[in-house]
């Protein structure tokens, strides 16, 4: 049985009172949208259809190939941007899967058990419900005396009786293809000036077909973002979430409360977490790190048996066994070798820096390749940028940098080489040499006859 998937996200959003859409409002690090996309696309046999109206190009561009699109010119309400994805959907499936893209809670699970009661279905139609005091705007679930659905009332038309009811439309629905783009058609305008998706539950009781029900199984599942505060409800129970999916998975949190995982973080387990860490974008830990406390690490790969002490890092590398700081800096195109330590203060930029290596604390190296088991002393900063070009230095193994040592680029240090404190280095070093003073010129052992 062929199942397609139509997720609306076409409206305004205009509670949220922002320029972007709602539904590319950030969640966890994804989009609203990808959400229930993912989960549509647990179930889905096609590639889902992402109905589209204001802010279209933008919504695409963040979506990309995950999904077909279809734009609905006009907003006239949910049954209408169902329609409009008529072309691409009706005759060439079995079960249509609608969900509101405005339910980023909603899990796969969920999902997965609304199609198969709909499988099981005699009738056309199976909806998503919920029981709850809180209604949050979704329509009213009506049944007659011997329990089986009536309709679905909006909330905006309800009479206070209705708005007393505690069972509550989601915004979730599985249909039959054959039987719901005719019922679409049938559905009529609302005083709003809508064509509400709802009112198909009426036209299927009125022919004397059955609706089933799912109600869900977890009442977080149900938050729908209409504005930014809803929007903060959400991100602190996803985030719960996933802090106690890698708990279950072998990570320790000292305080899970204080620690902001993004949805597509992976950690080894074993790894520990302290209070305000935070892991943003596609970043990877391995097994049996120490993270935090007071660390940003976003779209960073990081090794076994790692440190990283309040600090920041971003689209860096760290290998097996290495460390930094506290506040060290790693910024984009850094990468440490096995075994590197970098110490506080220490920043470090589109440079490699070799297995062994240590860099004390308050230097920068830039546009740099560092060999195995260097000594960087404290203030040694590769001054790599001329005000027009960057320019690399090189500084090969061994290497011994004293304290203060400027590195004027493109610059190289041989291997075995030593600087002195505050030298000044506008010319490459030879191998095993000590170079003194500003500019820094090779020290000169003193002969015995002297």
């Amino acid at each position: 049985m062929k199942i397609t998937a139509i997720i609306l996200a076409a409206g305004q959003g205009t509670r949220m009172k922002s320029r972007l859409p709602k539904v590319l409002h950030n969640l966890c690090g994804q989009p609203l949208l990808s959400y229930p996309l993912r989960a549509a696309m647990t179930v889905s046999d096609q590639t889902p259809v992402v109905v589209i109206g204001h802010g279209a190009e933008e919504v695409q561009k963040a979506v990309g190939s995950m999904a077909r699109f279809a734009i609905q010119e006009q907003q006239l309400g949910t049954a209408h941007a169902v329609l409009a994805a008529s072309e691409q959907v009706a005759g060439h499936t079995d079960l249509v899967l609608i969900i509101n893209a405005d339910l980023p809670l909603l899990t796969a699970q969920t999902v997965e058990r609304l199609v198969e009661v709909q499988k099981r279905n005699e009738g056309p139609l199976t909806i998503l419900t919920a029981c709850s005091s809180e209604a949050r705007g979704f329509g009213r679930i009506i049944r007659s005396e011997d329990g089986n659905v009536e309709a679905i009332v909006e909330e905006a038309q309800a009479t206070p009786e209705q708005l007393a009811l505690g069972e509550l439309n989601v915004g979730v629905y599985c249909a039959r293809d054959d039987w719901l783009w005719n019922a679409l058609r049938r559905v009529e305008k609302s005083p709003k000036g809508e064509y509400y998706l709802t009112d198909i539950v009426q036209i299927a009781v009125a022919d004397h077909l059955n609706v089933a029900t799912v109600p869900v199984s977890e009442l977080s599942e149900t938050v729908g973002i209409n504005n930014r505060v809803h929007l903060a409800e959400a991100e602190a129970l996803m985030r719960r979430r996933i802090n106690q999916r890698w708990m279950e998975e072998g990570v320790t949190m000292v305080d899970p409360q204080t620690v902001y995982i993004d949805t597509e973080v992976r950690i080894g387990r074993d790894t520990v977490i302290y209070p305000n860490t935070m892991l943003k974008g596609h970043t990877v830990i391995d097994e049996g790190c120490v993270l935090g406390p007071n660390s940003v690490i976003e779209d960073t790969q990081i090794g076994k048996g790692c440190h990283v002490i309040a600090s920041f890092l971003e689209s860096a590398i760290m290998e097996d066994g290495s460390e930094i700081g506290p506040y060290g800096h790693l910024r984009k195109g850094a990468h440490l070798g096995k075994g590197v330590h970098l110490g506080n203060f220490g920043e470090v930029k589109d440079s490699y820096l070799g297995p062994g290596t240590k860099m004390g604390h308050f230097s920068y190296i830039g546009n740099a390749t560092i060999g195995e088991n260097v000594n960087i002393g404290c203030g040694t900063i590769t001054c790599n940028y001329d005000g027009v070009k960057k320019h690399p230095t090189v500084i090969e193994d061994d290497v011994f940098i004293g304290s203060d040592t400027m590195l004027v680029a493109p610059v190289r240090v041989g291997k075995g080489a030593h600087t002195g404190a505050g030298a000044v280095i506008t010319h490459d070093v030879p191998p095993e040499t000590t170079v003194v003073g500003v500019p820094a010129r090779p020290l000169h052992k003193k002969s015995t006859s002297e």
